[in-house]
């Protein structure tokens, strides 16, 4: 067998492990799902009627049913982001309780350990949106996507993720407790807030809008809310793309770098 089918066995059996723990410990993935839900609902019926008929919102019938539509992808591309608090705690908990050392006495490829929890983290992920897309349709969401809409869609999400994820096992790698672990990816999963997620850039202050506009969330928000709402999106599906893969390169060469010198140690 070529060192090639060594590598990729390895991190099937490493996905199974990661899948695994996710199953028999659900309290995080729940917690991860959970946050995004209880913002759609507060959004919704606590804040909807104040926002959406404070704001111009685009093709809004009336102030709530607009303004789930206009919300809904934002809290969709929140919950994309989530599971990156899920994957630096679970990566952290690898590299402080020991079992790294068990596998550096083992037979099998280095690199495995992290791509199984990046890719099982992608697919938990995945399968979170579709609940969080659910819980959306039943409170109000209309969506005007199409079948190749929601291919694209779920595949700028997929390309979203597995860039977080790949940032977040880095920042797990790094981490010194399972706790300051926990805490660092948060600025990631609520900088949607300080972008078109929740309401436009143009009604926001000029300092703020400017941040708001030139962020990385803003362009990949503003691509979904085009697939899903038939929106313009210009050239926000550019610059998303481009920025989900720097995303995912730059966690990469972080987490490769912070991994060897963990290992080496």
């Amino acid at each position: 067998m070529s060192t090639p089918s060594y590598a990729l066995r390895d991190s099937m059996t490493m996905l199974r492990r990661n899948l695994k723990h996710a199953q028999r410990y659900p309290s995080m993935t729940i917690s991860v799902v959970a946050m995004p839900i209880l913002m759609l609902l507060l959004f919704v019926y606590v804040f909807g009627g104040a926002l959406g008929s404070g704001i111009n919102l685009p093709g809004a019938a009336n102030a709530h049913g607009g303004y789930v539509n206009y919300v809904a992808p934002g809290i969709i591309l929140m919950a994309a982001t989530s599971g990156a608090i899920a994957t630096a705690v679970s990566v952290c908990t690898d590299m402080t309780e020991g079992i790294i050392n068990r596998f550096r006495t083992m037979a099998i490829s280095r690199g495995s350990v992290l791509t199984g929890h990046v890719v099982g983290s992608v697919i938990q992920t995945m399968l979170s949106l579709v609940l969080v897309i659910g819980v959306a349709l039943a409170v109000g969401f209309r969506p005007h996507a199409t079948a190749l809409d929601w291919i694209a869609a779920f595949g700028l999400l997929a390309l979203l993720a597995f860039g977080l994820t790949w940032v977040a096992a880095a920042m797990g790698l790094v981490a010194k407790t399972v706790e300051s672990a926990s805490n660092a990816p948060m600025p990631l999963t609520f900088l949607p807030f300080l972008g078109s997620a929740f309401v436009p850039p143009e009604s926001m202050p000029a300092g703020i809008r400017w941040f708001a506009e030139y962020q990385p969330f803003t362009p990949i928000n503003e691509t979904l809310r085009g697939l899903l709402m038939g929106t313009p999106i210009g050239n926000s599906a550019i610059v998303a793309v481009a920025w989900c893969i720097g995303l995912a390169l730059a966690g990469y060469l972080w987490a490769r770098t912070a991994f060897r010198r963990n290992v080496q140690r």
